[in-house]
């Protein structure tokens, strides 16, 4: 499942705070845009998943950054308290932190920028989206919980296309409570036979389609 480009990716450091965040840079030639993944609940940079969807962006001809939000020692406190994934705050000022990073790396600062959020990454996505209004330029959340978002909501500018999956019954309303919220361009698609992990046969090619169509649309000088 694993058809991330391997041979322009290298591994970078970005200071966020008092930290530093490690992540897997790709940008093809010619790459207009980049796309910065938020992971949720566990997952890490590694995640089979979301190296799927950024192996087909990047053949879109997007570049990405696959980064983990927590490091080494944060991940092991968070698999025995489950807390920090929900931090929100916590994790949107990192991805704010990543995207400033971005706006002056020689290699990306003239990439339009996008972020793909799973599970709770996708709340954070949206905060740190609405805190950098003129940076971001379109989100994409799957399987995630905009809803805890919360307040920020109404205040995100960038385009955002939310992805679940038809079996997640609980997540359809929690993102149908969050597109009523949303007050930019805006669309809700819901994978048939699909569960929150989007597992079953075909179900995670469709979100990486409908994800790269996002970020083609909306990654582009033209659409700013």
């Amino acid at each position: 499942m694993d058809n991330t480009f391997t041979q322009n990716q290298h591994l970078v450091s970005v200071a966020a705070g008092e930290v530093n965040l490690e992540g897997n840079l790709v940008i093809p030639d010619g790459a207009t845009g980049i796309v910065v993944f938020a992971h949720g609940s566990g997952s890490s940079r590694h995640s089979p998943r979301n190296r799927y969807v950024a192996g087909v962006l990047q053949q879109a001809g997007l570049g990405t950054l696959l980064i983990d939000l927590l490091t080494h020692e944060e991940e092991k406190i968070d698999l025995i308290t489950g807390h920090l994934r929900f931090d929100i705050e916590l994790l949107a000022s990192r991805l704010v932190d990543t995207t400033d990073w971005l706006t002056q790396y020689p290699q990306t600062h003239h990439l339009q920028i996008g972020y793909f959020g799973a599970s709770t990454g996708g709340g954070a996505a949206l905060v740190a989206a609405s805190k950098r209004p003129e940076s971001v330029k379109a989100v994409v959340s799957r399987g995630g919980r905009p809803d805890l978002a919360g307040s920020a909501l109404p205040d995100v500018q960038a385009p955002t296309l939310l992805i679940v999956g038809g079996y997640d019954t609980p997540v359809i309303g929690m993102n149908q409570d969050a597109l009523e919220q949303l007050r930019i361009q805006k669309q809700l698609e819901i994978i048939p036979r699909a569960s929150h992990l989007f597992e079953e046969p075909g179900t995670l090619a469709a979100v990486a389609q409908l994800a790269s169509d996002w970020f083609t649309r909306y990654l582009t000088p033209e659409s700013s």
